[in-house]
């Protein structure tokens, strides 16, 4: 098998299963001149509080403008990095790698600071959390490359611009992917299974998969490989 490639839009803060399939491939696409859609994962996630989960959402301007793309997102402002902060040491300062990781966490706050759009500041979170999970995957932007019209056909157009010959979709992409335009073109298509992951010790009770991939550096630390698919020794 040649070369793996992954395309994906760029999350907020995302869970451990997007950092899995961005360390299974060679080069991980942020898939970003597409539509920005409310209510998603750009601009908001989970993390975990003593009582249950709450969200850490980003402000942007959407308000008229319902074709932008995502990165052509802007923050409202940057009250958000204080908020953010302040929820994520409140409720991680008594977990047993928080006092390893704050510094580092907390300078990516203070760099968004900085940053108008939304690509961006996505983009200085999951540079600095892949490396912390000590992943080397290429990352690059679609709009490197040349788009061509159509869902599928425009994800077969990336993956051999990229000199893929093997695509990892999410499985969401199932509901609109047409399987046959990738065999047609050489390339094998195959989907990340989200299924299996082991436990690891959280704050609450009631165990959540589903959150920050925060809370998983900041409970198991130098052992969050242990708890993820692609990482695991």
């Amino acid at each position: 098998m040649g070369k793996k490639v992954a395309i994906l839009q760029s999350n907020y803060i995302p869970w451990k299963g997007y950092f899995d399939i961005i360390n299974m491939v060679d080069e991980f696409i942020l898939y970003d001149d597409m539509q920005y859609t409310r209510r998603d994962w750009r601009n908001r996630n989970k993390i975990m509080t003593p009582t249950g989960l709450i969200w850490l959402t980003i402000p942007v301007e959407n308000k008229g403008k319902f074709y932008q793309k995502i990165n052509e997102t802007k923050v409202l402002d940057h009250e958000w990095v204080d908020k953010h902060w302040r929820s994520i040491q409140y409720n991680y300062a008594k977990t047993e790698y928080f006092s390893e990781y704050e510094e580092r966490i907390h300078n990516i706050y203070e760099a968004c600071r900085e940053e108008s759009y939304l690509s961006k500041i996505n983009y200085l979170f999951l540079k600095e959390i892949c490396d912390i999970l000590h992943i080397n995957t290429k990352i690059t932007w679609s709009s490197d490359y040349t788009l061509v019209d159509g869902k599928t056909e425009r994800l077969v157009g990336l993956v051999k611009e990229a000199g893929g010959d093997y695509y990892l979709s999410g499985p969401a992409a199932k509901d609109y992917i047409v399987e046959k335009y990738f065999e047609d073109a050489g390339i094998t298509l195959d989907w990340m299974d989200y299924s299996g992951y082991p436990q690891y010790k959280q704050m609450s009770k009631q165990f959540e998969h589903g959150v920050s991939i925060l809370d998983l550096i900041f409970n198991e630390g130098p052992k969050a490989s242990e708890y993820m698919k692609s990482l695991k020794r």
